[in-house]
């Protein structure tokens, strides 16, 4: 069995199409890989859950439809922290983002979660290049 962490994002449903994708295109998807979908919540004061997004049910309904086993995993913090928290505790053997194209200044202001994954991460991780090559 092979176990893909996927953080999905809260408002970006064609960065989740594509992360879903991706790993369904995965060699033997459906009968080996279990995809781990993760959002991580900064602010939540309704108290939503990973179920309600529309987000992560789009990346759900994509895979599904591949064949491929899918589970719900949801945290509270900072994203790229918490992303490779979960990908820890469900021994991740991939871990799946898709960043937003920002420029240097951009990065240092507002932070980048693919860049915090993809630098101190002790497991691979696969970038999926986001709408319009992103």
């Amino acid at each position: 069995m092979y176990d893909v962490l996927l953080g999905i994002g809260l408002d970006d449903e064609k960065r989740a199409v594509a992360q879903a994708e991706v790993v369904a295109d995965l060699p033997d998807a459906p009968n080996e890989v279990t995809a781990h979908l993760c959002h991580v919540f900064q602010d939540n004061p309704e108290g939503a859950s990973v179920h309600q997004l529309g987000t992560v049910r789009r990346a759900r309904e994509i895979l599904e439809e591949a064949g491929v086993n899918c589970v719900h995993y949801e945290a509270s913090g900072d994203p790229g922290e918490e992303l490779i928290a979960a990908a820890d505790e469900v021994d991740a053997d991939l871990i799946c983002v898709s960043g937003r194209k920002r420029s240097p200044a951009g990065k240092a202001v507002f932070g980048s979660t693919t860049q915090t994954v993809v630098l101190n991460a002790d497991r691979p991780v696969l970038a999926v290049p986001g709408p319009d090559g992103e």
